[in-house]
Order: structure tokens, then sequence, then C-alpha cells
């Protein structure tokens, strides 16, 4: 029999893990709204699904008096529970136990919930909130990330991996964030850069805050490097619970599927009201998405970032579906380095995890200059020929308006292995602009006709009526349709029911080696 006392001192030591850092340092964290790193997993899982492991855990280190400081857990609870009933596992950093930082210990219990969530094919979040590796650990904390980030790497493709920052992320830790799936940020209270400030001061001379240098704002709208901007630690923990419904929790299962008891509003002639008569005009491309997925639900990702592409996850019949479009609305939806790289990155991770690609097309080009040339237009518009052609998941393109030259290729056409190309009567898919094209094939005949403004707009208009429209492409079998805009969800659909049971494989090989 268990004497009671047992059970008392069970009890005080589960209260002493509970309090962290102790209530004072739990009482300063929490001003600004910020929530403990046990709130924060309470927030994120499913009521009283919580289940933690190594709450015991302490450091072994004895070096500068550590021995004398040891709180149970040692900086981070790990454990695993449900999201809307579905098995995850987390990780989630104290700030309050020596600043969150990174010990041999905190390490091998990230390491342990990380290896679990693999051999069972469950979701792995992360929660961050450290000040770096822990100083009077020296080279084993250092061991500690490069663990992390084997797992990360080797666990890439086979569960989805999402990081939360939502505290400071610094140096070496930041690469495990990096090599994750999507990584979350909270206004005001997160960070994350290689080298902070102070240190660029002294090298650059460079005077520059925290929050412009790596905050959320600054890494959702200028770097990429993260995917979502919270505005407290709440919605960021709530964005990550919608962002799950979208995801299957392995490579090899599908996406959930929610339960649709009929097909609502197949036809819609308010579609065709969205695509302006100029071809020069723009529009906005997310009302149209919004026009076509269920419920006018479109949860976008990289909202901020790379504008002229719009990437983001709906439902189509209650099918998950990974969403890639131009966007007329910025720079025409020319492509250019970021919305390459932002696609390209996108793309790979729906083929994955077995979530089909619904391309939307409008695009004149690659964007010109010499900027783009020298950065590396060529090798980064490459990455999203690349991702799409190596794609094996149900793609599903629609050509709403313009699709010129390199980047009609690009955009998941025919060529390069889309299983359903459709197309609007409005399309123009040429290898340029009618006036471009005109003024280099008729420039002569031009130049020496006695009006050769008049003769010029002769040709142009002759021009588009032969090549600016989809029929072309059509009768070459590179459109398999061109659909009234109105039946455009209908058309989505259905594609996608015929394309459900969809199996394609490569040739054998280690993998691929992409354009980086």
């Amino acid at each position: 029999m268990i004497h009671e006392t047992m059970i008392e001192n069970l009890d005080k030591k589960n209260q002493k893990a509970f309090e962290g850092g102790g209530r004072e340092r739990l009482t300063k964290h929490k001003k600004g709204g910020r929530l403990t790193a046990r709130e924060r997993i309470g927030v994120l899982l499913d009521p009283a699904s919580f289940v933690e492991i190594d709450r015991f855990v302490t450091h072994r280190c004895t070096n500068f008096e550590m021995d004398k400081k040891h709180i149970p857990g040692d900086g981070v609870v790990t454990g695993y529970g449900r999201i809307k009933g579905r098995l995850v596992f987390v990780y989630s950093q104290d700030f309050t136990v020596f600043g969150g930082s990174m010990s041999r210990t905190t390490a091998n219990k990230i390491c342990k919930v990380m290896d679990l969530a693999a051999k069972n094919g469950a979701p792995m979040i992360g929660i961050n909130d450290s000040g770096g590796a822990r100083i009077q650990e020296g080279v084993e904390a250092l061991g500690g990330y490069g663990d992390i980030f084997f797992r990360n790497t080797r666990f890439s493709g086979v569960i989805p991996q999402i990081s939360a920052i939502m505290g400071p992320c610094a140096g070496g830790a930041v690469y495990s964030p990096a090599l994750t799936d999507f990584t979350f940020m909270v206004q005001d209270s997160s960070y994350m850069f290689v080298t902070g400030p102070d240190v660029i001061k002294t090298v650059t001379h460079e005077d520059v805050t925290k929050s412009e240098l790596g905050g959320a704002e600054t890494h959702n709208e200028k770097s990429g490097v993260a995917h979502f901007a919270a505005e407290n630690d709440k919605h960021c923990l709530l964005l990550i619970r919608e962002l799950i419904s979208f995801l299957p929790n392995n490579n090899l299962e599908d996406p959930p599927q929610k339960d649709v008891e009929k097909v609502e509003g197949r036809f819609d002639t308010s579609i065709a009201d969205l695509i302006p008569d100029n071809s020069k005009k723009p529009y906005d491309m997310k009302e149209l998405i919004k026009k076509v997925v269920d419920d006018a639900y479109f949860f976008e990702v990289q909202a901020h970032y790379a504008k002229n592409i719009v990437i983001g996850f709906a439902r189509l019949n209650g099918r998950s579906v990974g969403i890639v479009a131009n966007q007329p609305q910025v720079l025409a939806g020319c492509l250019n380095i970021d919305a390459s790289r932002k696609a390209a990155r996108f793309i790979r991770f729906c083929d994955a995890f077995n979530i089909p690609l619904v391309s939307f097309v409008d695009v004149p080009g690659f964007l010109p200059g010499v900027e783009q040339e020298w950065k590396g237009i060529i090798n980064h518009g490459a990455k999203i020929v690349y991702a799409y052609a190596e794609a094996t998941v149900p793609k599903i393109t629609l050509i709403t308006r313009k699709a010129y030259g390199g980047a009609y290729i690009v955009m998941a056409s025919k060529h390069i292995g889309a299983d359903v190309n459709l197309a609007y009567p409005s399309a123009e898919i040429a290898v340029m602009g009618a006036e471009g094209a005109v003024n280099i094939i008729f420039r002569k005949q031009i130049g020496e006709s006695e009006s050769p403004e008049e003769t010029r707009q002769e040709i142009i208009n002759d021009y588009e009526e032969k090549f600016s429209n989809p029929y072309v492409a059509a009768e070459l079998g590179y459109v398999d349709e061109v659909i009234d805009p109105a039946e455009t969800r209908g058309r989505l659909i259905d594609s996608l029911e015929m394309l459900v049971h969809k199996r394609e494989s490569g040739p054998s090989k280690k993998h691929g080696v992409i354009p980086l």
C-alpha cells in the first residue's frame, strides 16, 4: 500500500515543478500579456489533454556553482496532447528558469519528445522562449542544439513541424525554427536573429533595435523567415490550432476531410465580374479564391511577404488543398526572387504531406531588372519550376488571364506535370503580350507604313485575335478545357474528385539536387 506521505511528497514535487523559476519570476514574465510555458500549452491543446514527460528532470552541470541550482524540468516543459482530438507532441521553453537557456538536459528532453512524435507519426510543435545556450555548460549545450537540428532535418517531410517564437530566439537557436515547416511570431514580444544589435554595432557600426533587426514585422515582411505574425500569445497558439486542422498527422496519411452533406455554390455568375475587360487593370486574386473555396475561407500563409504571389490553405468539398496564386494587384503578378522562394517552399511542403495543389494563374512574366539578375533570379525562378515538376500530388491549374513566356511554363503548366489545366475565355497564353510581340515581329513593316501607329494597332488587334486567347493552347491539348468562370468551383471540385486516387512516383534516386 502506498503511504499517504508519499502522495504528499509527490504533490510537493509537482507543485515545485509547476512554479518554474518561482512565483516572482512568473509574475514578472506575465507582464504585458505574455503567458507562461504551461499556460501556452493549455491554450494550444484541447482542455485536460496534456500529458507531461520528464517533469522532474534536472541538469547535471557542476560548473560555476550550478550544482546548487536545481529546478525540476530545467527550463522546458515537454509532453503530448490533442488538438481537436488529434495527437500532437509539444515542448514549451520556460523563460523563468535560467532564461529558458538550452542545457544538455533541456536538449535531451526536446529530443526525446521529437523522437516520440516521429515514432507515432504525429505533428511536433515547439514553443520557443529562450536566451540561448547555457553558457555554464559550454560545448555540451551547443551539442544539444546540434542533436535537435539533426532531428529537424531527419523528420522533415515525415511529420509536420511547427515553431512558435514567443520570446527571444538568437544565435544557434534560430536554426531549429528555420528547419521546421512553419514559423509563428508574436508582435512586440518575440524576435529572431543570428547576431544581436550590440554585436552588429561593434562589427558594422549599424544602430538597430531588436525589433527592427528581427521582430515579427521584420521577419514577416522583409526576410520571409516567419510565416505568421500574431497579435499576442493566445492569438499565436490559436493560429497554430487552425493550421493543424488542414494538415495530415504524417506523410503516410491524407489530410483530414470535413464532412460535407452536399456541395454548395457550384455555380457563381459573379466571378466573371471580377476579371476586368482591360487586361492591364488589376484585381484581387484573393477575392476569386474566396468565391470558389468552401465557406469562402482562405487560411493565408506569409500574407505580408512577397505579396505578388499568394499561398495558403483552403477546402474544396471538405478536402484540404494548397493554393498558389499570382496577385495582379502587386507588381502586376510578376514572379520575382522572393515570390519564387515563397511559392516553391510551400509547394514542396504540400507535396510532402499529400495536400493537392490548386494554382490560379495571372502572370505577365518574371520581374525584369539588374538587381533581380544579379541576385540570382535564374536560380530562384528555377526553384518554383523544380517544385512543381517534382510534386506528385494532384495538381490543378486555372489560367484566369495572362500566362506569358517562361512564367506560363513555370506556373504549373501541363508541360511540367499538371494533371488538369483549365482556362477562362479571358486567358491570354502567349510568348509575350501583343504589343511587345508586334513591336518585335513587325518592326520593319510598321516602320515602312505610311501610318505607322494605325498599322501597328491593326496588327496588334489581329495578333490578339489569333494568340491572346486560350484556344490555341486548347487545340494543342495544353489546356484541357476552357470554362465559364461561373463554373469554377464545380470544375475544381470535379477535378479534385477525379484525382483523389492519383498515384505517381519518379525515378529511383537518393534525392534530387534542387537549385538552392
